[in-house]
């Protein structure tokens, strides 16, 4: 398992605790999951109260805090300085909307808002998109994970360009990569996983299905089953068929 800021996490399944139909439902599809991670905004933590928080503290996971529904870097820092003071934990995930209705990052605004972060001592979980030089200049601000989307947050879309994760996964081999926002099925989840990706971040998806419980066991297995196929090393794809049977000793009739 990949090291996110010197934590190995035992299930590389993250899942988000908003829009679930009731706190037990919550709780029972992160026993599904066996989710390691579970991500929660502060300003949701303020309007549920204590109930809420203790909930999440039974569950046994490690909490990463975001900047959610933030816009700007002094709002996203500030959030996140709020954060560590709440939830006890120097891990943020960074959160700098730059667009309302695609609620895409603000590249600018990402990348010196993780610097400021970085400096003050937080380990940052930039929400990004799937562009390369972002990447770069999120490393050079001090990130060790990434977590590029796959496709608009709460869209499940999937994985919306294909080219653009294998081409960070491949650029930094080093470096923790953590498919986030877009997912809507288990199946793209597993696809992610076998492109070599270190983990999965999932809310919606599993929150608003018919059967939140059933579809966070299904994500679970899902990148369970992506993952091993990476691990198992897949064969490279063909363009022309290659029989699996030889043709040594057929019978031949005339």
């Amino acid at each position: 398992m990949r090291d996110f800021y010197g934590v190995t996490l035992a299930n590389p399944l993250m899942l988000g605790t908003a829009q679930y139909p009731s706190p037990a439902i919550l709780a029972d599809a992160f026993r599904a999951s066996k989710a390691a991670v579970a991500t929660v905004s502060l300003r949701r933590e303020q309007g549920a109260g204590q109930d809420f928080w203790a909930l999440i503290r039974d569950l046994g996971v490690r909490i990463l805090p975001n900047t959610a529904g933030c816009h700007t870097v002094k709002e996203a820092v500030t959030t996140a300085h709020m954060a560590r003071e709440v939830f006890e934990t120097p891990w943020i995930k960074l959160e700098v909307i730059g667009h309302t209705d695609t609620l895409q990052p603000d590249p600018f605004a990402l990348v010196e808002a993780a610097r400021i972060l970085t400096e003050d001592g937080f380990h940052v979980f930039p929400y990004t998109t799937e562009d390369l030089v972002l990447a770069e200049r999120l490393v050079e601000a001090g990130c060790r994970v990434l977590m590029p989307w796959g496709a608009p947050i709460g869209s499940g879309l999937g994985l919306n360009n294909i080219y653009g994760l294998r081409t960070l996964r491949a650029h930094f081999p080093d470096i923790p990569l953590v498919i986030d926002a877009g997912l809507g099925l288990p199946s793209q989840a597993a696809a992610a996983m076998e492109m070599g990706y270190d983990a999965a971040l999932l809310n919606t998806a599993v929150a608003k299905a018919g059967d939140p419980v059933a579809m966070a066991r299904a994500f679970a297995l899902a990148i369970e089953a992506g993952t091993l196929a990476h691990a198992a090393d897949p064969m490279e794809p063909r363009d022309m068929a290659t029989p699996s049977t030889p043709v040594i000793g057929k019978a031949w009739l005339a």
